[in-house]
Order: C-alpha cells, then sequence, then structure tokens
C-alpha cells in the first residue's frame, strides 16, 4: 500500500483482539517515533510501553474509564521531557515534537497491520503515579497498539480541500 492509501484508510481502533503484537513488529513501530524530527533535535521524550494487563486495565480507568484502552496488547504513554520549552512563535515545543512522534507511530503501526487511538482523555496525575511520571514532566498521550478486532477499511470522511485550505492569504 502506498502512503496516501495508508493515510486515507487508517483509523482510529477501539476494539482489540487478544492478540500479542510480536516484539519486532512493536520493535519497528517505537523506531519510527525515535526517527521522528523534533524541535532542534533534542528528542525530549520518553515512551513508556505497558504490557502489563493489571496496569493497562487500570490505565484504561485513568483514562476516564474508557476501558478499550486497557483492553489492548499493549499502550503506549508518550512523555514529554521538557514540557516547559516554548518555540519563538508561542506554540509549546512538547506538544508539536510528542504529536509528531505518535503520528509516526500511529501510521508505522497501519503499516503492519495494527490499531492505534490517540487518548488524550486521562487523569495526569493518576496516569502518573501508576507509571511512576515524575511531577515535572508531562504525558501527552496514550496509544493503545494492537490488532483490530474490526477491520473496517476504506476513506473516512473528511472536509474537502476547498474547506480546508486558502493560498496567500487567510480566507
Amino acid at each position: 500500500m502506498n502512503f496516501l492509501e495508508l493515510v486515507k484508510t487508517r483509523r482510529s481502533v477501539r476494539t482489540y483482539l487478544e492478540k500479542p503484537v510480536p516484539e519486532g513488529v512493536l520493535l519497528r513501530i517505537l523506531e519510527s517515533a525515535r526517527l521522528a524530527p523534533s524541535a532542534n533535535n533534542r528528542q525530549p521524550w520518553r515512551f513508556v510501553v505497558v504490557k502489563d494487563p493489571e496496569l493497562r486495565n487500570a490505565l484504561g480507568i485513568a483514562a476516564n474509564n474508557q476501558r478499550f484502552v486497557g483492553q489492548a496488547p499493549v499502550i503506549i504513554a508518550a512523555i514529554a521531557l521538557m514540557p516547559e520549552g516554548l518555540m519563538s512563535c508561542g506554540v509549546p515545543r512538547y506538544a508539536v515534537d510528542l504529536s509528531i512522534a505518535v503520528t509516526h507511530m500511529t501510521l508505522a503501526a497501519a503499516d503492519e497491520g495494527l490499531g492505534t487511538c490517540w487518548i488524550g482523555a486521562f487523569s495526569q496525575e493518576k496516569v502518573k503515579e501508576l507509571l511512576q511520571v515524575p511531577d515535572e514532566y508531562k504525558i501527552v498521550t496514550l496509544l493503545p497498539l494492537g490488532y483490530p478486532a474490526d477491520n473496517r477499511m476504506g476513506e473516512k470522511y473528511r472536509k474537502p480541500l476547498d474547506e480546508i485550505i486558502s493560498y496567500d492569504k487567510f480566507h
């Protein structure tokens, strides 16, 4: 499948098969995050890979009781190690850096036949406690990862380009 087809058919997955993710596949997905660009190539992140079933279940509860999070065979927590920094445009560096890295993992997972779902609804404090993340860091997302139980494919609705693009000035 070419890149544009991969992007067109990738979906957020909220139901997973009880099938383990092979270590080689997981390492390729993590490698895609390692290779992601970051501001000044600082790579100011840490990824906690959670496979323990009890801990995954607890993370699902900490994610506003989204039980499907804990049902995925792997959860990757993306953690910003430098959450204070701003780019000169005023946007937090960590949010951009980790968004790029997690997007790399999301697309790499889809390329491997796995599903993911970006989780932003969770208790920062509870997840930090569960994963023993120091207070000075910020968890940006939880990324459940596994084989989709529902393999629906195909294009999803997106606004047409003419509704989201303007040239030379905003309008």
